[in-house]
């Protein structure tokens, strides 16, 4: 009997040691890669111009709406990061920019999005986007958004410190980015590290196209950089560089639009003025467009066209917008937005604005060109 009533003990406790099915998640996996410091993660409220916007963590929210999935969220800081992951790894939703998103089409690693999944983009995508030109082949340009969906953009410029530089009044290139190349800055400029951005504003400095295939003006270009990192010594990064603006450690640097617009929430949170940082936008400089896509290898393409649907949910795209900083895509946001933001034509350009501005290209000479001149940049 007491063999019995041990044996019995002993089976109780192997089943309770079995794991179950109630016990294991199955809810589908559903990879998204997307920038660094790009999407709303934690519950706040923000104020902007004196009105308050309630925060949500964005992620946590699509999966109490979408209870069937199980996002996993990671991030990069440069499209050429990225772009070799493709290849090794599986994601459902990626986040290039405009001339990376050109690239992939080329190379046949997107597959295009079922807008009939996307109620929400197809009322809410802000018709002014698709006027822009986005590939120098005029066929290529009209599949983009066959492919793709604006996520945010932006342009590219100056970010300075007005209580320690003189005031620049113009947009001219050669005056707007000259203290980006001043030695008697050494140690206090920043840069991205980003290939297209870094040889943009270099060829732009020098009144040369940003798409430039001129071997005179890319080896002019490449020597320029060359010479900045050995005798400026610029901070080379990306959501670092941030901070380092709004504690007054960097002086100047390159910045993309959104980058400004954060800058200054965080002097405003700590009770500073937020005009200490201005913004410059060059004539000839850059506007780009990341843009959600869906890549050819990706397993979960139902739950990717649920997400990216989900990205364009009124509420869901303004907190999101207010979080991140960036230039919205979305129409209703536009509405819910202070006009000094959205009014503001360096982070919303008007037709006018546009027309001085030149995107980033995309064709197997540039990358190939502007690669070589990277790698050499990066080895001095």
């Amino acid at each position: 009997m007491k063999k019995t009533i041990i044996l019995l003990i002993i089976l109780s406790l192997l089943l309770l040691a079995i794991p179950t099915g109630c016990s294991r998640d199955e809810r589908e996996p559903l990879v998204i890669y997307n920038w660094g410091e790009y999407i709303s993660r934690e519950n706040d409220t923000y104020t902007l111009y004196g009105r308050d916007y309630p925060i949500e963590d964005v992620i946590k929210a699509f999966e109490a709406a979408y209870p069937q999935y199980k996002v996993t969220y990671l991030t990069y800081d440069d499209n050429e990061k990225m772009y070799p992951k493709l290849e090794k790894e599986s994601y459902d939703v990626i986040v290039p920019s405009d001339y990376m998103v050109i690239r992939l089409i080329n190379e046949g690693k997107l597959q295009p999005v079922d807008m009939a999944k996307l109620p929400n983009v197809g009322r809410y995508l802000d018709p002014r986007l698709k006027k822009i030109d986005l590939a120098e082949d005029p066929a290529l340009n009209d599949q983009v958004y066959q492919y793709a969906v604006p996520y945010f953009y932006c342009t590219v410029g100056l970010i300075y410190n007005a209580d320690e530089l003189e005031t620049i009044s113009g947009t001219e290139p050669e005056d707007v980015w000259k203290v980006l190349f001043d030695p008697s800055k050494k140690d206090r400029i920043g840069m991205y590290n980003s290939m297209r951005e870094s040889i943009g504003v270099a060829l732009n400095h020098l009144g040369y196209s940003m798409n430039s295939l001129d071997p005179d003006e890319l080896e002019e270009a490449k020597q320029l950089l060359i010479e900045q990192r050995q005798t400026v010594r610029p901070l080379v990064g990306i959501d670092e560089l941030k901070d380092k603006y709004v504690s007054g450690e960097l002086l100047a640097g390159v910045a993309w639009s959104g980058d400004h617009v954060v800058c200054q929430q965080r002097l405003e949170e700590e009770g500073s003025d937020p005009e200490t940082l201005q913004y410059v936008l060059p004539k000839g400089s850059n506007l780009s467009i990341d843009m959600m896509c869906i890549p050819q290898n990706a397993r979960n393409v139902q739950g990717a066209h649920d997400f990216i649907n989900f990205m364009y949910q009124p509420d869901i795209a303004l907190m999101n917008t207010v979080y991140v900083g960036y230039s919205s895509p979305h129409l209703d946001v536009l509405e819910n937005l202070p006009p000094e933001i959205t009014g503001n034509t360096n982070y919303y350009p008007d037709e006018a604005t546009i027309e001085t501005l030149e995107v980033f290209y995309s064709s197997e000479k540039i990358d190939t060109l502007y690669d070589q001149i990277w790698q050499t940049v990066l080895a001095n």
